[in-house]
């Protein structure tokens, strides 16, 4: 009998005759995937909400850097009783749950934007991504479940491969519904927009309302998408994969998933993954108007260009996954990730900013793979697993309010701009990745 491990982790050995989706599971693969956009659109529409923020509220990049922390802390607090609801369940409700939060989050942007009230946007996003917790943490592993184990982790990135499309969408509206329009961004600078604060007060309110306005137009926008879908998942028969289960102790899972070392570095890992890509992604912005006097909206575009590549390369790597070894891809890419930040660093002029593009190539690969290889041969344990793996998109939440932090504390090297030095903390993020793909290769041979 071939152990589990280590047919998941040889993926890139022997998979032409393997089928990728189980027999009658096409209908419900592809619904379920079209859930991957939906979240892929929230992340990405909300990102350049930091930099906007900054300059609707007047406040600094730490501070608005919390719109960050509260979207992805949400995914750390519901992960795991997501995992606990469909385990006495099923990934059907726990879908439907998940895209009520969603839903109501998105609403709140109504009463936030007419409050004029920073607090309810950080409530509505927390909000919205407990929604989104239960969506991945039940998506995930259903699609695992989807068909064989070996072509389990080529599966999970084929699914995965559509939430850059969502991500796009979102990025794409930013740029060009919300950054193009708000009339805060017209200003030349932060110092600008507290003037004119200070000279017309009852003005500048009435600029903040509407630019607030303009804010909220996605998420009502999507919050109506999110029902509709609602009503078709209600209406489709989704397949039992097992998803509901009550079988083994709470206590003795956690137990064997923490003496786990494959698993628990992927969560390491992941946490590391997830905050280093929110970074490049969020950052971006600051790079390009900051260090380069480029326009937010230019700088937006810049980032949808990384997504475009994000999604190309998502693509490609799904199809190299027939060939390669998982953690041999994933070592691969993390290494030329930090290659790329150090180019964002240390280069001059549009030349950094394209490295800065270009790490999202090699990220493409990274959140599914670091999935697939931390719940090899996990079983029934997987679906518990499934919630730290999910929890540990926390790290979007603390990465981007350390890299705020360390902007507004200035260059950590003398004649640097303080946004092209914080880019060593995804460098330190892209090493843990590549050292738990090492790990994880030597673990694989090991047990070959």
């Amino acid at each position: 009998m071939i152990d589990k491990t280590v047919a998941l982790e040889g993926q890139g050995e022997n998979q032409g005759s393997i089928a990728l989706i189980g027999q009658g599971m096409l209908g419900p693969f592809m619904l379920v995937t079209t859930l991957f956009a939906l979240w892929g659109f929230a992340n990405d529409v909300t990102n350049p909400l930091v930099k906007a923020f900054k300059e609707i509220f007047l406040i600094s990049n730490t501070q608005s850097s919390l719109v960050q922390f509260a979207f992805y802390f949400g995914y750390f607090t519901m992960a795991l009783p997501a995992a606990l609801f469909i385990r006495k369940y099923s990934y059907k409700t726990g879908i439907l749950i998940g895209l009520g939060l969603y839903a109501a989050g998105a609403l709140l942007a109504i009463p936030a934007s007419l409050l004029m009230n920073f607090w309810i946007f950080i409530l509505a996003f927390y909000i919205l991504t407990f929604g989104l917790a239960f969506l991945e943490t039940t998506a995930n592993p259903y699609i695992l479940s989807m068909g064989p184990e070996e072509t389990a982790t080529r599966r999970l990135n084929l699914a995965q491969a559509f939430n850059p499309m969502g991500s796009l969408t979102g990025m794409m509206i930013a740029s060009s519904y919300i950054l193009a329009e708000l009339q805060v961004l017209k200003f030349e600078n932060t110092e600008a927009v507290r003037a004119f604060a200070a000279s017309d007060p009852s003005a500048h309110q009435a600029m903040q309302l509407a630019d607030l306005a303009i804010v909220r137009g996605p998420y009502i926008a999507i919050s109506g998408v999110i029902l509709f879908m609602m009503v078709v998942f209600v209406f489709s028969k989704m397949p039992d994969t097992g998803g509901h289960s009550e079988d083994g102790k709470f206590g003795d899972i956690i137990g064997r998933l923490t003496k786990n070392k494959n698993y628990y570095e992927g969560v390491i890992a992941q946490a590391f993954y997830v905050g280093a890509q929110i970074m490049c992604w969020t950052y971006i912005i600051h790079y390009a108007t900051e260090t380069l006097g480029l326009s937010a909206e230019s700088g937006q575009k810049h980032n949808i260009a990384a997504m475009i590549l994000f999604l190309c390369s998502r693509f490609i790597c799904t199809f190299l996954l027939g060939y390669i070894k998982p953690s041999q891809l994933l070592l691969s890419l993390a290494v030329g990730a930090t290659g790329f930040t150090f180019g964002a660093i240390f280069l001059e002029g549009m030349v950094g900013l394209y490295s800065l593009v270009g790490i999202s190539a090699c990220m493409s690969l990274m959140f599914p793979t670091i999935y697939g290889i931390a719940l090899d041969g996990l079983g029934d344990d997987a679906k518990l697993g499934s919630a730290g793996l999910v929890m540990a998109i926390v790290g979007g939440a603390l990465m981007p309010v350390v890299m705020g932090a360390l902007i507004d504390a200035g260059p950590i090297i003398d004649g640097m701009h303080p946004v092209k030095s914080s880019f060593f903390l995804p460098i330190v993020c892209f090493a843990v990745v590549a050292l738990y793909a090492y790990r994880a290769k030597k673990r694989h041979l090991h047990e070959a």
